[in-house]
């Protein structure tokens, strides 16, 4: 009996115990960013995962595969959201680029392809007219993309996304915001697969305070 209690009590401590290294084996300031005013989010029923990326960025490229992944492994409690930040003059087409696709529904079908035309296929863009041609290749109405470019409603998400990279303090990508509340770098994390492993920390950390 002695000897039964005392092995109940070994497996209750050692589980307790790894619980205990599970939660505390990330921390705000080493393998992620606490932001210092949290940035309200689009559904706060939802843990709301953000990717901050940019269509020239070579660690965007080789980090998108990986979470689409992990995207689609997410249940519907998680809200995934994407940001184009604009880094440089160069940038500034292919985020607007990016939001028009999005308003064309478009972005499921072009989003992949634009990393590939742009990292594999060494495509350069000139101007709207490259760009509006390339994305009727892949089946979005040319003269609509170019119609909705340079739309009022492209430029409210183009100013919406410049406030959401000011409130989350980027300055790097790929990053990833968790909850408008964490930011994710690889940098800090170790590495992109490392990047995931916080995030779906965190995930989880935000998803328990929603059920609380």
């Amino acid at each position: 009996m002695w000897k039964t209690l005392l092995s109940v009590l070994f497996v209750f401590g050692l589980n307790t115990a790894i619980q205990a290294a599970d939660e505390n084996q990330f921390e705000a300031g080493k393998q992620f960013v606490e932001l210092p005013f949290p940035v309200k989010t689009v559904d706060a029923s939802k843990v709301e995962v953000t990717e901050l990326f940019g269509y020239p960025c070579p660690h965007c490229n080789s980090f998108e595969p990986m979470l689409a992944a992990w995207e689609k492994q997410q249940s519907e409690e998680v809200d995934f959201q994407r940001v184009p930040v604009v880094f440089g003059r160069s940038w500034e087409p292919l985020a607007r680029a990016y939001y028009t696709a999005e308003l064309l529904n478009g972005v499921e079908q072009t989003h992949q392809a634009m990393f590939d035309a742009i990292h594999l296929h060494k495509k350069r863009f000139k101007n709207v007219e490259d760009i509006a041609a390339f994305y009727a290749e892949m089946g979005i109405d040319k003269a609509k993309f170019e119609k909705t470019y340079g739309s009022f409603a492209v430029n409210t998400k183009m100013n919406q996304g410049e406030s959401k990279v000011r409130g989350y303090q980027v300055d790097g990508v790929p990053s990833l915001v968790v909850n408008g509340k964490y930011r994710v770098t690889a940098a800090m994390a170790g590495g992109h697969q490392q990047m995931l492993d916080v995030v779906s920390y965190l995930v989880a950390k935000e998803q328990k305070l929603l059920a609380e």
